[in-house]
């Protein structure tokens, strides 16, 4: 199978390529640049594309049977103010635009495009479990995450089966918001952030890449799709998880009024809560591999 995918150098997308590869795909990483597709020293291609101008190397494209898109700019990279706000959803809306326009204008589309989300799309959400149907929250994550999804709609309408991964947050030491908790509770200065009582839907990166993977895959598979495991904690439990998992104490803990002078409105997202689970991924038959936050944890510190 031929897969194109942008966002290939983060987190979730370089551990996708590495898994795709390591059994026999083929890779087109979609970048932003001007060379033209050529082979890359892991066995995958490179093509270009540039979101802000709308474009993409479609020729490139001729044979992908799926694209992964999960390009977009770091949500908790920088501090939020407005102009980040609007890279933010720039990135997101108008990469999906183009990505979406360029495979429905193919004349051979691939089967399938799965166009990234996030859990943020409900908003707070207290201790209600959260599926699919859920409606969307009305803070600026909510909204954005409604304008990313909807911005696929072009290969929706071409006849693409789109799929939109909801990820949770990935429990992982290479990158994304949990390798920022792992330095400092191996220093013994983890502790909750905010009250504590805020439920974190989280994924273990094995199985973010294994459920996206299942929804290549699956053509049954269509429409939003929490990415989170079955059970999810608050962040109360998830500090004294990764205590006993580091053998380190728990006692500090963040207030929301720190976290807001440290990175703006973003701290509505840290100790804000959303009890999402992965009713539709559970109802395809998928099988996690780590679906407990202590399983999830060892997985990263066996490694």
């Amino acid at each position: 199978m031929r897969v194109a995918i942008t966002g290939s150098t983060g987190l979730i997308g370089s551990a996708l390529t590495r898994s795709l590869l390591a059994d026999g795909h083929q890779v087109l990483r979609l970048t932003r640049g001007r060379t033209a597709a050529a082979a890359a020293g892991d066995g995958s291609e490179s093509a270009a594309w540039d979101p802000k101008a709308g474009t993409v190397q479609t020729g490139a494209l001729e044979g992908v049977e799926a694209v992964v898109h999960l390009a977009g700019a770091g949500i908790g990279d920088k501090r939020w103010n407005d102009a980040y706000k609007r890279e933010l959803r720039d990135s997101r809306v108008l990469g999906t635009q183009t990505i979406a326009r360029a495979v429905a204008g193919l004349d051979a589309k691939p089967r399938v495009l799965i166009s990234g989300s996030a859990v943020g799309y409900y908003g707070e959400t207290g201790d209600r479990v959260i599926e699919e149907s859920a409606p969307a929250g009305i803070d600026f994550l909510g909204k954005l995450c409604v304008e990313w999804e909807d911005a696929a709609a072009p290969a929706a309408a071409a006849g693409i089966r789109v799929v939109h991964p909801r990820t949770g947050l990935v429990v992982s030491d290479k990158g994304g918001a949990w390798a920022k908790l792992f330095p400092l509770f191996k220093a013994g200065l983890g502790g909750r952030l905010g009250s504590g009582d805020q439920y974190w839907p989280f994924i273990s990166l094995a199985d973010e890449i294994a459920a996206l993977r299942f929804a290549i895959d699956n053509e049954d598979v269509v429409g939003p799709l929490n990415l989170s495991a079955p059970e999810p904690l608050t962040n109360r439990q998830i500090t004294k998880a990764m205590g006993h998992a580091m053998h380190r104490p728990t006692i500090a803990s963040v207030p929301e009024f720190a976290l807001k002078i440290v990175v703006g409105e973003f701290a509505s997202g840290i100790t804000g809560s959303c009890r999402a689970v992965p009713a539709a991924l559970l109802k395809a038959g998928f099988t996690f591999q780590y679906p407990t936050i202590e399983q999830s944890l060892q997985s990263v510190l066996r490694n």
